[in-house]
């Protein structure tokens, strides 16, 4: 099934930029999804499997590296956002 995930991460630590971009770089490793990045949130779309992968890895990895934080996700079954180069 195609999934769209919304993410908003909140690293509870000073230099909250740094594992902000951590996370986001960890997440675009993803090769089976695609994303798009905006001040407020990321937004990953593909098959549910990949989708939930990508965050799973992104998040065990950044937890790793830059410890405690929070991640709200929201999820929109069947549905692929239309992200490209033109969108």
């Amino acid at each position: 099934m195609k999934l769209t995930a919304e993410l908003s991460v909140y690293p509870l630590r000073e230099d909250f930029k740094v594992a902000v971009l951590g996370f986001i770089d960890e997440l675009l490793k993803g090769q089976d999804v695609v994303a798009v990045t905006n001040s407020m949130s990321t937004q990953i779309s593909g098959e549910d499997d990949a989708v939930f992968s990508a965050i799973r890895h992104a998040l065990r990895a950044s937890y790793s590296q830059f410890g405690r934080q929070v991640l709200v996700a929201k999820f929109i079954p069947e549905h692929f956002a239309d992200i490209g180069p033109e969108g």
